[in-house]
């Protein structure tokens, strides 16, 4: 296979990809709306994931933090994977399964959202993290691929997950990048509104 076939077959993936997800719209705009309702009422999202999801998570962050497209006030979005101080501690301290849980224990209060990022649904840290955040009485959107993994299992009728069809990661986190999009630009539209 030449460099240029292999350029072509990531580029349709891709294509396959986001196709197959085009049918999660409704969901996509509900977790805009849930995520709307929190600001509203005065809450803040906490984002996490690990690897290109911990990216996704300071991306999305970054986006409500400062803005997307549009003019607009700054909105509360954190990211729990940012501080590498937090993290080593408690993952010495502790447990790497703990590094976001023991955060969302800290720094959660009722009117706040948990934003889960993952491609597979099966990564402790992010279980511990829907489980916190269920102990705490708040709601998790996730933003999940593959068949959901684990953590399909562990929600309730409070949570909301968007989860991208595919077997390739590489893939699901593009899908997921766009889907970050398509949440701020409908944020920005309804504040606009």
């Amino acid at each position: 296979m030449n460099p240029t076939d292999i350029v072509q077959r990531a580029f349709k993936e891709s294509v396959d990809t986001i196709s197959s997800a085009i049918s999660l719209d409704q969901i996509i705009a509900g977790a805009a709306e849930k995520m709307l309702k929190c600001f509203a009422a005065g809450g803040k999202i906490m984002i996490c994931g690990n690897g290109g999801s911990a990216a996704d998570a300071q991306h999305l962050s970054s986006e409500l933090l400062n803005r997307y497209k549009d003019e607009r006030r700054e909105l509360p979005g954190i990211t729990l994977t940012a501080d590498g101080s937090t993290l080593s501690s408690i993952g010495n301290d502790y447990d790497f399964s703990l590094v976001f849980s023991k955060q969302i224990n800290a720094l959660a209060s009722p009117n706040d959202l948990v934003f889960l990022i993952t491609t597979s649904g099966n990564s402790a840290n992010i279980l511990e993290a829907c489980r916190a955040a269920h102990d705490k009485g708040i709601a998790n959107i996730i933003l999940n691929g593959k068949d959901g993994g684990a953590l399909s299992n562990l929600l309730t009728d409070n949570d909301l997950e968007i989860c991208v069809p595919g077997s390739s990661t590489a893939r699901i986190q593009e899908v997921h990048g766009l889907i970050i999009h398509c949440l701020c630009e409908l944020i920005d539209y309804q504040l606009d509104s």
